[in-house]
Formats: structure tokens, C-alpha cells, sequence
């Protein structure tokens, strides 16, 4: 193969490489840097994604169907809303079960950061739910 053949493949390779990279990094944090929560979200990728799943932050710890479910799987905070008391609960107790969940998995304001950014984003692909008053007479 000719010089000019090698650089070529070699500058196509490394051009591909970062395209892969760049779509890769796409799948993680995507809370924005000026966000007040961005800490608590990359607390969270980094502390609680290998259970819990919330696509945000690209976390997919949760089992995604029933029949693929292990016992350390968290809640899917894709759907299931927070408030941060109860996260602060479960972050000091270990889960609400305190049988999975490591206790105080953070603490103090690292805490508080996780507990603030679940408050806020999680719950935010919820599917509406279904009125049970009748519209009909």
C-alpha cells in the first residue's frame, strides 16, 4: 500500500472514531452545564445509574421488561416522579427496603445535589393518566 493510501485510511478511521465518540457522548448527561442540577445528575450517572434507569442522564440500570428483571434493579426514574425527601430517605436507608441500596451512597450536599435533580427531572416521560370522571351524561 502507497504512503498516501495509509495516511488516507488512517485519516478515515480516525475521522469515524470520533464520530462513533461524539454519538456515544450524546447518550449521557445531557442536563445542560448551567443547569443548577448538573452536579446532582452526574452524581447520579456515576452513583446510581448501574441501577436505576433514567434516560436524561443516559442511566439503564433498570430492567426495561419484566421478564429481564434482576434484583438490583431500582426504579425507572424515566417515569416514576421524586420528591427530595423521599430520596434523601432512601439515600440514607438504603432504598425503602434497605435490602439492595447501599446506605448513604452519598451524603451531605452530594446528597442534596441527587435529591434536587430527581425532585426535578425525574417522572418526566410519565404517561398521563386516565381521568375517572365521565365527560358523557
Amino acid at each position: 500500500m502507497s504512503r498516501r493510501a495509509k495516511i488516507a485510511a488512517a485519516a478515515c478511521v480516525a475521522g469515524l472514531a470520533t464520530v462513533a465518540a461524539g454519538g456515544c457522548g450524546s447518550q449521557g448527561n445531557q442536563v445542560a452545564a448551567s443547569d443548577p442540577n448538573h452536579h446532582g445528575a452526574e452524581l447520579f450517572l456515576e452513583h446510581c445509574s448501574g441501577c436505576h434507569s433514567l434516560d436524561l442522564v443516559g442511566a439503564r440500570g433498570s430492567a426495561q421488561q419484566i421478564g429481564n428483571r434482576e434484583r438490583i434493579n431500582g426504579p425507572n426514574f424515566n417515569v416514576r416522579p421524586e420528591q427530595v425527601s423521599q430520596v434523601l430517605y432512601a439515600i440514607r436507608n438504603g432504598g425503602f427496603s434497605g435490602a439492595i441500596m447501599p446506605q448513604n451512597i452519598v451524603v451531605g450536599a452530594d446528597a442534596q445535589a441527587v435529591a434536587g435533580f430527581l425532585a426535578k427531572y425525574a417522572g418526566y416521560k410519565r404517561p398521563a393518566t386516565l381521568s375517572t370522571h365521565s365527560t358523557t351524561p
